[in-house]
């Protein structure tokens, strides 16, 4: 599933296929992708006017435009973003933005799991994970009992990370993803978040992905790319999850 790094790079395309451009048609006949809207709707609200800028927050994307209303976007399990100069097979284009210059920009998806709405949607959503600062983090991921990768995927508390992403810093910081999130200490807590933005940043590069960092590829043979003993594997937060059992801390430390 597309979590931060992938809505972000996501973003970057939209940013340069859309921004300055003014809106010839939207192609809105999807009634599950752009529900609850009708078809035509997205189409009347954004007709005419010139995408301004390409925002994300999260997972969630949302482009502005001139005449203030807001196209949000998301990706859902395997929707991607591109020009589209041709219509795609099967409908997979859930939705498409025509310019003025003629150029077509499509949210496409095989699977039929993505989203297009009017307004950005992200009211629900808890700070940014790529922006959000030291203090902030260990006050809204730094508490409670629930297991701390729980806590992690918690879009409320901290908005775009997912199951990859987590493993891949709990396994950097050394944290078991089964302990109580209130459990770590302010020193661990600071680890986790650099650990969380380094793989994102190493996600973002052109070649990387959250699917792609170092304990992300040992896993597919269950042993850890650190020591070499086998990996444990649980369901956490209704997720499937590893760890080392020898790197990973069960225990606080001070």
């Amino acid at each position: 599933m597309p979590e931060l790094p992938e809505a972000e790079k996501a973003r970057r395309t939209l940013e340069r296929l859309c921004v300055g451009l003014r809106i010839a048609a939207v192609e809105d006949a999807d009634t599950w992708v752009c529900r609850p809207h009708q078809p035509g709707e997205l189409d009347e609200a954004l007709r005419g006017s010139i995408v301004t800028a390409a925002c994300r927050h999260g997972k969630f994307l949302w482009l502005e435009t001139d005449n203030g209303h807001e196209l949000g976007l998301h990706l859902g399990m395997g929707g991607s973003i591109r020009a589209a100069p041709e219509v795609a097979p099967r409908g997979w284009d859930r939705v498409a933005l025509v310019f003025e210059d003629e150029s077509r920009v499509a949210l496409r998806d095989k699977r039929r799991l993505s989203r297009a709405h009017l307004g950005a949607g992200i009211d629900h959503l808890g700070p940014d994970a790529l922006t959000i600062t030291p203090k902030a983090f260990r006050e809204r991921v730094g508490t409670g009992r629930a297991p701390i990768k729980a806590r992690l995927l918690d879009q409320a508390a901290l908005a775009g990370v997912g199951n990859l992403l987590a493993d891949e810093a709990l396994f950097d910081a050394q944290v078991d993803p089964r302990r109580p999130a209130g459990s770590l200490s302010p020193a661990e807590l600071d680890q986790l978040r650099s650990s969380l933005r380094f793989a994102m940043r190493e996600a973002l590069k052109p070649k990387g992905g959250s699917g792609r960092g170092r304990f992300a590829r040992a896993r597919r043979g269950a042993q850890c790319p650190r020591c070499g003993c086998a990996l444990e594997r649980a369901t956490i937060g209704g997720r499937t999850t590893w760890w080392c059992p020898d790197e990973q801390v069960a225990e606080p430390v001070a």
